[in-house]
């Protein structure tokens, strides 16, 4: 019987009865090197660019808000001077005119919550209806969603005050509420992420079960939505909270006032006869009104990024 032929990778005897190591394959460095990232100066330093950006305004903006009102226009803009004013501006802002920024805070929480809440509701039953469901006109209402997704907010804001005003709600926390729960961009999101993130086997086999179809969307296809839910969510909260031109035409009374109007309002007494100018405290008040959304970002973080891509990998 005729021993086996020696295999590549079997070690070979050596002159002198030692052996020699099986010799490596060829290319497997090559293939090593080509699994690696390859770097770019070019992207490096374009994204070091993006990155200065992003944060110097907010460093500018931190930095500022340590100083008082004559350190603002004595010192260098991107660093600190000998005045180390910050719980002084903070006190000040939170005081000043009777506490009015601490009311023009709570009326901005109250829009996000209703408005940004409600939108981003609405947003979810929309694209989980649209997504898995067939019923007439499905196309039509897909095309102008996709449609409402490029007409920018500022072009509807004089019809939208025009039929408030027929309505008698203009000046009042519904001007701003309503207009906001309408949010075509969160919409194709849901729509797109439940088109991918809900398997209709599972749908179809809560429904051989005897679960409803309220009892399939909320028990099933609600917590498999939880990153575009999330997702929705901090896209509407900020448009809301940052919300400046449908509050300017709709409302004039300033205790309804959203802190965007109110802080722009602060800052237009220099400008007017006999009124105080307040830089300080409107660069204090602006650092307190991101710490907010920087604090929802990063708590929403986690929740955000899980899930994003499950499935994508088949084990």
């Amino acid at each position: 019987m005729s021993a086996p032929a020696p295999t590549p990778s079997t070690a070979r005897p050596a002159p002198g009865g030692r052996t020699r190591p099986a010799p490596r394959p060829r290319g497997r460095g090559r293939r090593h090197s080509a699994d690696r990232p390859r770097r770019s100066v070019a992207l490096t330093a374009l994204t070091g660019l993006v990155l200065l950006y992003s944060l110097v305004p907010l460093a500018w903006l931190a930095i500022n808000a340590t100083k008082t009102q004559e350190g603002l226009f004595d010192s260098f803009g991107l660093w600190f001077d000998g005045d180390f004013a910050l719980w002084e501006n903070i006190t000040r802002t939170l005081a000043y005119d009777d506490g009015v920024f601490v009311r023009w805070l709570l009326n901005t929480v109250l829009y996000v919550v209703l408005g940004a809440g409600g939108a981003t509701f609405l947003a979810v039953l929309g694209g989980y209806g649209l997504a898995k469901f067939a019923f007439p006109g499905r196309r039509a209402v897909l095309a102008v969603v996709i449609g409402a997704v490029a007409v920018p907010s500022t072009a509807l804001a004089v019809p939208t005050f025009l039929m408030f005003s027929e309505l008698g709600l203009t000046n009042t926390p519904w001007a701003v509420i309503v207009p906001s729960l309408i949010s075509p961009f969160g919409l194709y999101l849901m729509w797109v992420f439940t088109a991918g993130a809900v398997p209709t086997e599972l749908m179809e086999a809560a429904r051989i079960d005897g679960a409803g179809e309220v009892r399939t969307f909320f028990r099933v296809a609600l917590p498999l939505l939880g990153p575009g839910i999330v997702t929705v969510s901090l896209f509407t909260m900020v448009a809301t909270w940052n919300n400046y031109f449908l509050p300017l035409i709709m409302i004039k009374d300033p205790d309804w006032y959203p802190l965007t109007l109110g802080l722009d309002t602060w800052n237009s007494q220099a400008s007017t006869a006999g009124g105080e100018a307040v830089f300080d405290l409107v660069i204090t008040g602006s650092l307190l009104t991101i710490v907010p959304l920087i604090a929802a970002f990063l708590l929403l973080q986690r929740y955000w990024q899980s899930g994003l891509t499950a499935g994508s990998v088949k084990e």
